[in-house]
């Protein structure tokens, strides 16, 4: 018999025909099912604790917050007041100071990027001094906002070293005590603000830039490019993404991230010059007992600062 013949024998039962797909997967499909709903089950389970841990700690202050900012509250007894209370704030010419304040501070933003865009460019570009000069433009970075209030009093005090250097110079007649006047103290604010986010911002950038595509940029400079032009109609269109972030990350250190500063700067004087949304829910809860204003004015905050990033975000994704 050939080796064909032999090879084409099969034993008796067994057909050619293929199995159906479906009738391989009958009992084993739907016990894999079972098996998927039970394991989404129990990993349901398992973050049970977690997420009775988020609702403790975050969800019900959150609520509590919320409530008391309808009431009178002096931190013992409550008294219900309703949406009114929103309306009321608005109409307090103190508290539209603080918000302007804020709008005021929003003003530097463009500075706290511009500065640490063109460091950053610069820093990339390895000039001459570039290792010291980066060590230097980071040195903020590791200062705590205490530090950096103290050191702006020193500055910026009547017989501090602002003055000083200004008589060095024979600018001495220009004699200021910005940290003493109403308006001038804010811009002190916002400018110690722009030097201590300046590291941060000189990161982000460096980072970014080093993620970029050179070939671009070398393009452009073959085909006469001088460097500004390459740095404004090549780079910075690549870089949209890292301003944005840095632009999210300043704009919540702003409105969130210095008490310190303005505690330690000014205490939100003169007149209420300096003080910001985040320093007027303490002077109200602390300082005053007003905790309901306070939480309050805390439910503004959330809101305005969740409203900024959630705009930034959209435009990010449209961008990208």
């Amino acid at each position: 018999m050939s080796s064909s013949g032999r090879a084409g024998r099969m034993p008796a039962g067994l057909s050619m025909r293929p199995a159906s797909p479906f009738r391989l997967a009958g009992g084993s499909g739907r016990n894999w099912g079972r098996s998927q709903r039970g394991a989404a089950r129990a990993g349901w389970v398992l973050s049970l604790p977690a997420l009775a841990g988020v609702a403790a700690l975050l969800v019900l202050p959150i609520g509590q917050a919320f409530y008391y900012s309808m009431t009178t509250w002096n931190g013992i007894t409550s008294t219900w007041v309703g949406p009114d209370a929103y309306l009321q704030l608005f109409e307090d010419p103190t508290f539209l100071r603080v918000l302007e304040n804020n709008g005021l501070l929003l003003l530097a933003m463009p500075v706290v990027i511009a500065i640490p865009l063109g460091i950053a460019f610069l820093l990339h570009e390895q000039i001459a001094g570039w290792k010291f000069f980066r060590s230097a433009v980071f040195l903020p970075t590791a200062i705590s906002w205490v530090v950096i209030g103290v050191i702006a009093v020193r500055f910026y005090a009547l017989h501090g070293i602002l003055n000083s250097m200004l008589s060095a110079v024979g600018l001495g007649f220009i004699k200021t005590n910005m940290l003493g006047s109403t308006h001038e103290a804010l811009a002190a604010l916002a400018i110690t603000l722009i030097w201590s986010q300046l590291g941060t911002n000189t990161i982000i950038f460096i980072t970014g830039l080093a993620a970029l595509d050179p070939s671009l940029a070398e393009a452009a400079r073959v085909d006469g490019a001088g460097p500004l032009t390459v740095y404004r109609r090549v780079i910075i269109p690549q870089m949209i993404r890292f301003i944005q972030f840095a632009f999210i990350i300043t704009v919540l250190t702003a409105f969130t991230a210095i008490f310190s500063l303005i505690f330690v700067m000014t205490g939100g004087g003169p007149d209420y010059g300096s003080t910001t949304l985040e320093f007027y829910v303490y002077q109200q809860a602390f300082s005053e007992s007003a905790f309901g204003t306070g939480a309050l004015l805390g439910v503004l905050l959330f809101v305005i600062v969740a409203g900024i990033s959630v705009v930034q975000v959209r435009v990010l994704r449209a961008r990208i």
